[in-house]
């Protein structure tokens, strides 16, 4: 009997260290600190807990990816647009006599890395 509760006693403090290394207790900690220091408590403690542990929820989520689509396609579009102000800057400066062959080469160059960056 007394050889049960000390294995009982070992998987308890192995699973405390277990919370405590992977920074579950000072997570936890830091929630329920947070609620008790609410002037107005929350209706639902339990929602509170879970909205601060949790990542966004799924309506969250599925507007941040909507904007993420939305910037990307703003940034093609201006990518767009920056390379044919380039290539007319490029017409505009050979008329003038602008840059050489392999400058314009760096200036393809270059956006070409603002595409893989994308």
């Amino acid at each position: 009997m007394m050889r049960y509760k000390e294995e009982k006693e070992a998987k308890k403090e192995a699973f405390r260290k277990y919370l405590e290394s992977s920074g579950v207790l000072d997570a936890l900690t830091k929630v329920l600190v947070s609620l008790y220091e609410q002037n107005e408590k929350p209706s639902s403690a339990l929602e509170f807990v879970q909205q601060k542990l949790g990542g966004p929820t799924v309506s969250e989520y599925e507007k941040l990816q909507a904007e993420i689509s939305d910037l990307q396609t703003k940034y093609n579009e201006l990518l767009v647009t920056h390379e044919e102000t380039c290539k007319e800057v490029w017409f505009v400066q050979q008329k003038l006599g602008g840059p050489t062959v392999s400058e314009y080469e760096k200036l393809q160059a270059e956006i070409s890395d603002l595409r893989t960056k994308s």
